[in-house]
């Protein structure tokens, strides 16, 4: 296995010839060919359980985004990038993953989750629930609750984690803990009465409560604290304080009793809400996203029981996809794919099984007849039928659309927030509804294959990890126990590490 990556990476290398013909020669992509042959022959399934489980999952990371991304990481080392490989795509095993909710045929990142975490298809808008329950309906939550791969992972004694670059209470990580019948019930004050009167929690109440999770590194500490408290990294800004009505400081609760023996590392929450972009981060204060699952991994990996990862770039690949900012959302598939590479050095292939999708697709696309070694962010070769420029990148709908003296504007070469052309005038661009990729290499990897439904990747996450229901299979042995309930389990120190990257650094 470990030949067949060493084979893909040197032949990636080699895609980028330094003299300017060798392309033009069929001996260039006949040994191409053979090369990737031979790698294809001498793969084998790694038939074994998975000690541990990395899920890498770029928000909105559809295939047109993974293909803008490996142009982009060429780019920027300097080649034309249509040769380039993303780490991600040196994985052996591919699959497509069907995106759709029970009642929506373009899917949310709430529904989306719950299917790839938990095993269940549900309604849009709801965390961690089956399909019996509505969204909105607090009452229709309960005892249709289902546990995440995380939580079944935290049970059977493994350490787990989750990394995310937006607020830990949003949808894609809410769903590795939480069972919300509205993924917008951040906090009690984003809770109609009712539904507080009916008995349900909000998410980031649910993060302290319901799952021992040993490693939390994203946003959200606005979430945790009492209406109006400052908020210590942005003290002066009263739209960074605290959101709680119900007066809990959700981080004392953490530190008291039974919450506060010591062990290895907290959450670090590094912003009020979600994380910057990439390409806005301020390096000192902010960890990026490959600076935080390595860590995660670090403290995570002490455990002999193995850890099970979740580490997600969500609210910046789908956010800037949402606000038509092309530049901004491939960006981050870069970095997603930077954490994926560095993952892969920290870790060994035959004892982790690292898995990488997206929860769902966007109205983006690139085209334009743009030849080869052009920047992907920049204009096609030729005017459109208007005799104006446009650029390659172009959206299906959203905020991009624009008329100006009763025509489409000319397009410009963008920075980094410009929005590209939109086809349709919408406040915020949407998803789309076609399959997603899911890339799988180590420990039953050769599981994911042909075209699933996208619930199929949590069984078989838990099949590899021999976590329930499929704990009792061959070659699983006893399954292992946590040594504790997860609901009131010891809880590490809590530190809201938002200040600096220093204090990131010194954790664990």
């Amino acid at each position: 296995f470990q030949h067949t990556l060493l084979v893909l990476f040197h032949w990636g290398n080699k895609l980028n010839p330094a003299q300017p013909n060798a392309e033009k020669t069929p001996h260039y992509w006949n040994e191409g060919a053979r090369r990737r042959l031979e790698a294809a022959l001498a793969l084998q399934p790694v038939a074994q359980r998975a000690k541990n489980i990395i899920l890498f999952m770029g928000d909105g990371m559809g295939l047109p985004t993974v293909s803008a991304a490996r142009i982009y990481k060429g780019q920027l080392a300097g080649g034309s990038g249509e040769e380039s490989i993303l780490a991600m795509e040196t994985f052996p095993h591919v699959a497509l993953a069907k995106t759709y909710t029970i009642d929506r045929q373009v899917p949310d990142s709430a529904g989306t989750g719950t299917a790839y975490l938990c095993g269940v298809k549900a309604n849009a808008k709801t965390l961690g629930l089956s399909g019996a329950a509505v969204y909105g309906k607090c009452r229709t939550a309960f005892g249709n609750e289902v546990d995440s791969v995380l939580h079944r992972a935290r049970l059977a004694g493994k350490s787990v984690g989750i990394v995310t670059t937006t607020r830990v209470q949003h949808a894609s990580p809410a769903a590795a803990y939480a069972h919300s019948a509205s993924r917008s019930w951040y906090a009690d004050a984003n809770m109609p009465r009712e539904t507080l009167r009916d008995g349900c929690k909000d998410i980031a109440h649910q993060l302290v409560y319901n799952t021992d999770i040993n490693v939390i590194l994203g946003g959200g500490r606005a979430y945790m604290s009492p209406r109006w408290t400052p908020d210590p990294e942005y003290p002066e800004d009263p739209a960074q304080n605290g959101t709680r009505k119900d007066g809990r400081d959700l981080v004392a609760e953490w530190l008291s009793p039974p919450h506060g023996s010591p062990g290895p590392a907290p959450p670090g929450l590094f912003e009020p809400k979600d994380m910057r972009y990439e390409l806005n981060r301020n390096a000192t204060t902010d960890p990026s996203i490959v600076e935080m699952m390595e860590k995660a991994i670090r403290i995570l990996r002490r455990n002999p029981n193995g850890f099970f990862l979740f580490v997600e770039d969500e609210c910046r690949i789908d956010h800037g996809h949402h606000s038509g900012r092309a530049k901004q959302a491939v960006m981050e598939a870069v970095m997603l794919d930077r954490a994926v590479a560095r993952a892969g050095e920290l870790t060994e292939p035959s004892d982790t099984l690292t898995v990488v999708t997206a929860d769902h697709s966007h109205v983006f696309t690139f085209g334009g007849n743009t030849l080869r070694g052009a920047s992907i962010f920049g204009l096609a070769p030729k005017k459109a039928k208007d005799k104006r420029a446009y650029t390659s990148i172009l959206y299906g709908n959203g905020p991009g659309y624009s008329i100006r003296d009763g025509g489409r504007p000319a397009a410009s070469l963008p920075d980094k927030d410009y929005r590209q052309q939109a086809a349709v005038p919408l406040d915020v661009e949407t998803h789309s509804g076609e399959d997603v990729v899911v890339l799988a290499r180590g420990p039953m990897a050769h599981l994911f294959h042909g075209v699933q439904e996208q619930h199929y990747i949590a069984h078989a996450i838990a099949y590899a990890a021999c976590l329930k229901p499929y704990d009792a299979r061959p070659r699983c042995g006893a399954p292992r126990r946590a040594s504790s309930s997860t609901q009131h389990s010891p809880r590490p120190p809590l530190a809201l590490l938002a200040l600096c990257m220093a204090a990131f650094m010194v954790v664990g």
